[in-house]
């Protein structure tokens, strides 16, 4: 049995030919597959049924997909892929701020969206999770990679799932400069040229959620890199 077999994905789409479009090219790569038309439907099946990741549209009959998506994060830590049929930067930081992974525009690469699902759950898996008892500090911010906690001073922000492992990255290779490229592919996964916006909206929500205390440095026509503060890095 492949591993994509050991995953079911839960698309929450309102169009159905969307939806039979989807569904027919993740049930190719192997996943088991269930679709929800409305937000409630797709909320009582994420606790029903306890999907492996959540494909979720923003535009819905009942529930807008913002709102589906912050229901979810309150009871589940289920990856979530937000499909939005504008290109809106407002949109993708919406949907990031309240707990999405990763974000696609319509009309999208099918092949691009399975690459995608694969990446973010590889991500999740818990083999990836190799640093469990690593710590980072940097000034005023502490990053704990065991508890996925990130503090300033006192102050627990909280972040996105993938707005902290795009911080730990960052962090964890202070003195260099990475690139959107290098960042989609160790953060993301992605081992093609993905959208490096993706990149750049993360990197606009860190900042605004750390404030004053935000290392990350832009260099321009390159990429990110961390500020030169202290840095200590221990086991919790």
């Amino acid at each position: 049995m492949s591993r994509a077999q050991n995953h079911s994905i839960l698309i929450v789409e309102d169009e159905p030919s969307i939806a039979s479009f989807v569904a027919m090219y993740l049930k190719r790569a192997g996943f088991a597959v269930r679709v929800a038309v409305t937000g409630e439907d797709a909320i009582e099946q994420a606790a029903a049924e306890a999907p492996s990741l959540i494909v979720l549209d923003l535009m819905l009959p009942d529930l807008d997909g913002i709102d589906v998506c912050r229901r979810v994060r309150q009871r589940s830590d289920v990856p979530m892929l937000m499909l939005t049929a504008r290109d809106d930067d407002i949109d993708k930081i919406i949907g990031l701020e309240v707990g999405a992974d990763d974000y696609l525009t319509k009309p999208f690469n099918p092949g691009e969206l399975v690459a995608r699902v694969k990446s973010i759950l590889r991500r999740a898996s818990p083999e990836r999770r190799e640093l469990e008892s690593a710590y980072l500090e940097h000034g005023d911010l502490s990053i704990d990679a065991g508890r996925r906690e990130v503090t300033v001073g006192d102050e627990e922000i909280q972040l996105a799932p993938k707005e902290f492992d795009l911080l730990w990255e960052l962090l964890d290779h202070q003195g260099l400069v990475l690139n959107r490229d290098q960042l989609l592919e160790r953060v993301w996964g992605y081992t093609f040229a993905g959208d490096t916006r993706t990149v750049d909206v993360h990197v606009r929500q860190l900042r605004r959620k750390l404030g004053n205390a935000s290392p990350i440095v832009t260099v321009w026509g390159v990429g990110y890199k961390v500020s030169a503060e202290p840095k200590v890095a221990r086991a919790s």
